[in-house]
């Protein structure tokens, strides 16, 4: 009997440090190490080309594709038991969005506070106008309906980069989605960093607490040399 309860309690111990052992976070950093975050070790990592090819419009196998390879990084985690990249635009768990673009000279040269808001989703007046009006020209049913804006923050950051970041609803079918969208320009104006959080506006009302700590991790990172 003694033996028994020495083995129980060399169980218990172990399961203890086992799960002290679990790390909390997932800390991600993009391709060349300057765009920081970090998302609960709850989250799966997904595959995010599928979701650079919806944005893109270009096809994977095009030369179009590979130069945005050399520009583009981006990431995706999802909370759901089944991770699918279509979930960041319905989803009853969090997704989150991450991407970090090398602007090219043309782009440069237009970037602006609102060309932030609008960097992945119509987010202004002028790009809901033009969105909607595309899908009357192509007489398709926009997928995004019904706008409502909820916040919209300026960023600025002590070595001169700045951004903004904005929370919206959009209705997608029968359901409100909520989007939490940060966007942030660096110092030199040639690199936007972009994190997208979203689930449905009910998942988002409960969970708000989490969604800006993983939000307000999002940063920029400046490397030595």
């Amino acid at each position: 009997m003694k033996e028994t309860r020495a083995w129980v309690a060399l169980l218990a111990v172990i399961l203890m440090l086992s799960a002290c052992g679990q790390p909390e976070f997932i800390y991600v950093r993009d391709r060349d190490g300057t765009t920081y975050f970090k998302v609960p070790a709850s989250f799966a990592q997904i595959d995010a080309d599928p979701l650079e090819t919806v944005f893109s419009g270009v096809r994977p196998d095009s030369q179009a594709a590979r130069l945005r390879e050399q520009r583009v990084w981006s990431t995706a985690f999802d909370q759901s038991p089944e991770p699918a990249f279509d979930h960041l635009f319905d989803s009853r768990e969090p997704f989150v969005y991450a991407t970090v673009h090398k602007l090219t000279e043309e782009q440069r040269a237009t970037v602006s506070l609102d060309r932030l808001r609008d960097f992945i989703l119509p987010v202004t007046e002028q790009m809901r106008t033009a969105y909607l009006t595309q899908a009357l020209q192509t007489g398709r049913p926009p997928l995004f309906k019904r706008f409502e804006p909820i916040s919209d923050q300026l960023i600025l950051l002590d070595n001169g980069a700045r951004g903004v970041r904005v929370r919206f609803n959009y209705q997608i079918g029968a359901t409100t989605q909520t989007f939490d969208h940060t966007a942030i320009l660096d110092e030199q104006g040639g690199t936007v960093s972009v994190m997208l959080i979203t689930c449905q506006a009910n998942c988002f009302t409960a969970r708000g607490a989490e969604f800006d700590e993983i939000a307000t991790s999002f940063k920029l990172l400046r490397l030595p040399g």
